[in-house]
């Protein structure tokens, strides 16, 4: 079940970040992984990716990836000793 994150905003802007969002994307994910859904959707993709919408899924990555500045270079280092 999804939580409706609007319920969880304050009137205030939260600016870039929201936390409230963050906390129920964050708390929606928990209890999926909980449910025992994990296998069942993965297997529903899995199918999804072989079957009849691996054209329309295909299409639908590579215009995502035509808007993307590539990979974030931060990505491939180690973090700083300090």
């Amino acid at each position: 079940m999804a939580t409706d994150f609007r319920k969880e905003i304050s009137s205030k802007n939260e600016g870039e970040g929201s936390k409230s969002a963050a906390k129920a994307y964050n708390k929606d994910q928990q209890a999926f992984v909980t449910s025992g859904k994990v296998d069942a959707a993965a297997e529903k993709a899995r199918k999804a990716i072989d079957g009849d919408e691996k054209d329309e899924l295909k299409a639908a990555e590579a215009k995502g990836r035509a808007h993307s500045h590539g990979e974030d270079p931060a990505l491939g280092k180690k973090p700083a000793k300090h």
